[in-house]
């Protein structure tokens, strides 16, 4: 018996894949926003159709091919999601113009885990699908045409066997293997490198502690202990992006001073740990919000710092207070 004879009302049963099925849009389409759009738009379609579909396949496998299809919609003749390293190579720490924003069409943004990793996950893939949804790799899933990506997500990530993904896309179990070698190829080139957050891991903890502590005092030293020695900085919208840790603290020092006395949230972002942080409110009182950080880390120290700057549209998905009294 298939999965459409569980006797549960259509909704319901539909309602059942929206974890997932936004975690594949995610990975596919590279913002939250739209990932969000385009489950609700699969579901819409598959309500519309169900009376039609009549169990000739497993309501997953349905529902995802409509999810496909609306990804490759949108991307073509879309821009490919970028991240600042994307851009161009890195500027000063004692920049003063970080440049004008871009459009937000153009960037890789961050998503909350709980939109996109299920509940009921199975323990044996909840690496895997943590790890694939790390920015690196969500980014480095741009550099893919959106056929391509599609096969390699769900051979990879989902554990579709060739002869499903096929039948998906309506193409050959060899155009299928095909394509997911190339893409295998263009994601090994790519620097993927950093652990997805472990909330029990004792070293982690301890770093991400050091590391509230640090930027809440803003304790430049501090915090340069936390940090590769090539670590990177960027900020999106903004174009400017840094690395090293002498061009980090040189910009705190500088141009980001206002970011003393800040405050940090706690939150959970594309499988790593992540804070809405809140700088001091110009009104005299209380903390604005400034930014989403979501930090990569490899080998016990901090890789990454990704400061993003749209709050208006990301503390409400992570809801996060609009502000801190």
């Amino acid at each position: 018996m298939n999965d459409v004879a569980a006797g549960a009302p259509i909704e319901s049963q539909l309602e059942a894949y929206r974890s997932e099925l936004t975690g594949y849009c995610y990975r596919m389409l590279g913002s939250p926003f739209e990932a969000e759009d385009a489950v609700q738009d699969t579901l819409v379609r598959a309500w519309r159709g169900f009376d039609r579909f009549e169990g000739r396949s497993a309501l997953r496998s349905w529902l995802y091919r409509i999810a496909t299809n609306v990804c490759l919609n949108l991307l073509a003749g879309a821009q490919r999601r970028v991240r600042p390293m994307d851009l161009g190579p890195a500027g000063s720490g004692r920049a003063t113009d970080p440049g004008e924003p871009r459009p937000d069409q153009i960037w890789v943004g961050p998503v909350p885990d709980g939109r996109v990793l299920p509940e009921a996950a199975d323990p044996a893939n909840v690496v895997t699908e943590r790890e694939s949804i790390r920015l690196a790799f969500v980014a480095a899933l741009q550099h893919l045409p959106p056929r391509q990506r599609a096969v390699l997500i769900l051979r990879e990530v989902l554990a579709w066997s060739a002869q499903e993904v096929a039948d998906l896309l309506d193409t050959s179990v060899p155009s299928v293997n095909s394509a997911l070698q190339r893409a295998r190829a263009t994601i090994a080139a790519a620097d993927t490198t950093a652990e997805v957050h472990r909330p029990l891991d004792d070293g982690q903890k301890a770093l991400l502690t050091r590391y509230v502590k640090a930027f809440e005092d803003y304790d430049l030293e501090a915090l340069t202990t936390l940090l590769h020695e090539d670590a990177t900085l960027s900020m999106p919208p903004l174009p400017l992006w840094l690395r090293g840790h002498d061009d980090i603290t040189a910009w705190m020092a500088g141009t980001g001073s206002g970011c003393r006395g800040s405050r940090l949230v706690p939150v959970a972002a594309n499988g790593m740990p992540a804070f809405g942080q809140y700088r001091p409110g110009l009104s005299g009182s209380g903390h604005d919000p400034w930014a989403l950080i979501v930090l990569e880390i490899s080998a016990g120290r901090i890789a990454a710092v990704n400061n993003f700057l749209d709050t208006t549209r990301l503390f409400p998905l992570f809801n996060l207070p609009a502000r801190l009294e």
